[in-house]
């Protein structure tokens, strides 16, 4: 697991290795991630957007932006924690992830950036 904290908000990544796939007659390895996020401020915040970076070690930097996470735009008071899972497909089996949630603060009305510390996805069989 990794973790890093921004502005009093903590983001933890749990990675794991779902199998591969076949999909447009390639190979794919499919990865799931479940990120906590916790509020330790002493302010009320919510996640707006996310930006991600995802690296395939076969391919391009795929980038990655969109509204919210998994369709919802998580409010969190202090103290509190929202927790979600999702995933990935690299057509290798190994690859990682980074990026930033968009968030604002209720108290100051000011909008900020936390970011998801990078995370690496391998395929355990692959490893020596």
């Amino acid at each position: 697991m990794v973790s890093q904290i921004t502005r009093g908000i903590k983001i933890s990544v749990l990675t794991s290795f779902e199998g591969t796939y076949f999909k447009n007659y390639k190979i794919h390895f499919a990865f799931s991630y479940e990120i906590t996020i916790e509020n330790h401020s002493k302010d009320s915040v919510q996640l707006n957007s996310r930006h991600w970076e995802i690296l395939d070690s076969l391919n391009d930097i795929e980038i990655v932006d969109g509204e919210g996470v998994i369709g919802k735009k998580p409010v969190l008071k202090p103290g509190e924690k929202h927790t979600y899972t999702s995933g990935c497909l690299l057509s290798s089996p190994f690859g990682a992830m980074s990026g930033f949630f968009n968030m604002i603060n209720f108290t100051t009305t000011k909008t900020f950036k936390v970011t998801v510390p990078t995370f690496k996805l391998s395929a355990p069989f692959a490893l020596n």
